[in-house]
């Protein structure tokens, strides 16, 4: 337990004090005494409404777990519908509107790409991300599935110029399609140059070709009739062709170009919730310090790599010249967004005059805020914000009225650091089934902040799970993403953020690819993430996101938005439609598999959260495919579980065995990490498999099916055992 200093009525542990005081405040205008009590007078005006509004969740859960319970035999519809608009679950539908953001930044409003979400706990994935804005096509094809290993192309040992050659030919292709020629093709170019401010392309014949869209050429680097660096631009976004005879590529490039380089990660999502282990103030000490860190521009981190080591940092912008000759030039980083907590948790790093652990979420709008005041006040070398906004995503909201709670704390600390109303912006999680139901008064409750609205499938489906426990067996978990009620649910995000004039406003987002070793798959399929009407879509890695980001030159996400908000709204009723099992009829070897399936991923992910602090890990699932797991897919796994055992699919017995036998599995899945805490043979013993029983076999009483409270407390249990 940390050393606790009262200030303002509140006893705060030393290592959050001493960041606040030392290193936080120093450079932001803020004088320490008043933030402390500015601090407390937050806590008195909001703790207790955030308790309020927890215990509503508990209490509209009985009432739904009561009326399925006694209406499962005879369920319908329409009375389960007005019963939920009875209870105010489902609220009424005030009248159009459209949103007022002011001061976003064009990443954000104007431009469609990729956005990467990092734990910011870990100081190396954060400094990746945040680099992510640009990426070499040429690296990510390579090294992943998307270039077969097929016909001498495989990629294992030093370079392989077959393989080389197909990642060049993809590449041509793909400027032929992004930056088409007039005639003739890229990968007949043998140099490229800029003339009177056009760029000319010469071609293995001598004939000269301009773009088919000459304005795509929007700047250059070295001289013009040699350029170095060509830069294009497509949907808004930018294109980089790199120029270099002497190197290893382009030596042996016709144009000796070495490689194409992309803008990709437009926007990152630091993250201090679902992919990070944060359960004391040592924790919370570390995730803010990065955040201070990567708002300041000072962040680094020393890489060891093959017995060498180097020190990795926050890249500068990049400067062109323009096509007319002036100088242009673009951010070399992606946008930070920094998603806080939920309302759920506290956290014993401060507690308020009578006793309790402060709510954690509320914690971390106010520091995580007063970290942001050195971009907004331009106290370090780069900005993260060029409009001077601050921009935190809030998970884990149940309805309008938590919405407006989240506002209304906005406002309180804009007011503390004597900030224009609305300078902080809000990115809205639709992955809670009250949100989703209520979407559009949802935004309402912000609609002078909200930025950004995403779907999150994993969340969304525990949530879904718990809510419903009583009403039946749910599906197979692999039948419930064709099932209609996650289709409504994605269009109908779609549906309400235009309808709400979230277009050159704000992000429509879209979910994570879970398969980051899968690239060649991810290609194939993401694409209908931009053609579903979203601005952005979640991916694993900087690698993921250079591929996805040609996703958005083949889509022009803004016109096909126009397409979309003329369409038939999705229905809500669909999206009230329970997934269950229904009439389906399962097999003993269909319900072991399941079981199986969520053991094994619930354990690999358990073990290294409470054992290790791991909050978000590549975890094998029961076929040794490496798949990202995090808070929300345990979610899943858990209530399923639970709702199985609930309704006798499956007996306490046969989980327990299952558990019993898939622990020695991802023992073995983990015996090659030497940091590794092996849950057997003596299972008794193991912290990290009494969480994971808990979590299934007390899985109903979880609030809202949340699996923090169990493993913040067997995490802290971890901990004091050393």
């Amino acid at each position: 337990m940390s050393e606790h200093i009262e200030r303002a009525g509140l006893r705060i542990a030393k290592p959050i004090y001493d960041l606040v005081n030392d290193q936080i405040c120093p450079g932001t205008g803020v004088d320490v005494e008043s933030f402390w009590e500015n601090f407390a007078a937050i806590i008195d005006d909001f703790a207790a409404k955030n308790r309020e509004l927890l215990g509503k969740r508990d209490d509209m859960q009985a009432q739904i777990d009561a009326w399925h319970l006694s209406s499962r035999a005879d369920f319908d519809f329409p009375t389960y519908k007005a019963f939920l608009q009875d209870i105010g679950y489902l609220v009424p539908e005030g009248p159009d509107f459209s949103i007022s953001p002011e001061n976003v930044d064009a990443e954000i409003a104007q431009q469609a790409g990729p956005q990467l979400v990092v734990p910011i706990m870990n100081a190396r994935f954060a400094l990746n991300a945040v680099n992510a804005r640009w990426g070499s096509l040429y690296d990510a094809l390579y090294g992943n599935d998307v270039i077969a290993e097929d016909s001498g192309a495989e990629k294992a040992g030093a370079y392989n110029p077959v393989r080389g050659q197909k990642v060049i030919d993809y590449g041509r292709a793909f400027l032929d399609s992004s930056v088409p020629l007039a005639s003739g093709s890229h990968a007949d170019a043998t140099a490229y140059r800029v003339v009177d401010q056009q760029l000319i392309i010469t071609t293995a014949d001598e004939v000269t070709a301009t773009l088919a869209a000459p304005e795509q050429f929007v700047g250059y680097l070295g001289e013009a009739a040699d350029p170095s660096s060509i830069l294009l631009e497509n949907n808004r976004l930018h294109i980089e062709i790199q120029v270099d005879n002497s190197h290893q590529i382009g030596a042996v490039d016709r144009a000796g170009v070495k490689d194409i380089v992309l803008e990709a990660a437009l926007t990152t999502i630091m993250d201090c919730e679902d992919s990070v282990a944060a359960v004391d103030a040592q924790d919370k000490a570390l995730a803010y310090s990065n955040w201070l860190g990567l708002i300041k521009g000072t962040l680094q981190e020393t890489i060891n790599r093959g017995g060498n080591s180097f020190v990795r940092s926050m890249n500068p912008d990049r400067t062109y010249t323009s096509a007319n000759g002036s100088e242009l030039v673009l951010n070399g980083r992606s946008l930070m967004f920094v998603r806080n907590v939920g309302h759920l948790m506290t956290n014993p790093a401060i507690i308020d005059g009578q006793s309790n652990e402060i709510p954690e979420g509320i914690m971390d709008a106010v520091i995580t805020s007063l970290i942001s005041l050195h971009d907004l006040r331009g106290q370090g070398p780069f900005k993260n914000s060029s409009s001077g906004s601050n921009y935190i995503v809030k998970p884990k909201m149940h309805g309008p009225e938590e919405v407006a709670f989240t506002n209304d704390l906005f406002d309180a600390v804009e007011d503390a650091f004597g900030l224009d109303r609305h300078t902080i912006k809000v990115g809205i999680m639709d992955e809670e089934r009250r949100t989703s139901v209520n979407l559009k008064e949802c935004i309402r409750a912000a609609q002078g902040r909200v930025v950004f609205i995403n779907t999150g499938f994993l969340d969304r489906t525990g949530d879904e799970i718990h809510t419903s426990m009583h009403a039946g067996p749910f599906a197979l978990k692999g039948d419930l993403k064709a099932m209609p009620w996650i289709s409504a649910y994605e269009n109908q995000n779609v549906d309400v953020g235009l309808a709400c004039g979230l277009k050159g406003k704000a992000q429509i987002g879209k979910g994570m690819w879970a398969i980051p070793d899968n690239m060649a798959d991810m290609m194939k399929i993401k694409i209908a993430h931009p053609l579903s009407g979203a601005n952005t879509a979640w991916v694993p890695s900087p690698t993921a996101a250079t591929l996805h980001a040609m996703h958005y030159h083949q889509v022009d996400v803004a016109s096909l938005q126009d397409q979309i908000a003329s369409r038939t709204a999705a229905d809500v009723d669909d999206i009230l439609t329970i997934p269950l099992l229904g009439e389906t009829k399962l097999s003993a070897e269909q319900i072991q598999l399941e079981l199986d399936n969520n053991a094994q991923g619930l354990l690999g992910y358990v073990v290294r959260w409470v054992e290790q602090g791991v909050g978000c890990s590549k975890v094998p699932d029961i076929n040794n495919v490496g798949l990202m797991e995090d808070r929300a897919t345990l979610r899943i796994s858990s209530q399923h579980m639970a709702n199985w055992l609930n309704h006798g699919i499956c007996s306490q017995e046969q989980v327990m065995e299952t558990l019993t036998r898939m622990a020695a599995v991802v023992d073995g899945q983990n015996s090659g990490d030497p940091e590794y805490v092996n849950m057997g043979p003596d299972l008794t013993e193991s912290i990290a498999f009494q969480a994971a029983c808990d979590l299934v076999f007390k899985g109903e009483l979880q609030p809202s099916g949340y699996t923090e409270p169990l493993l913040h407390a067997y995490r802290q249990k971890a901990k004091a055992a050393g």
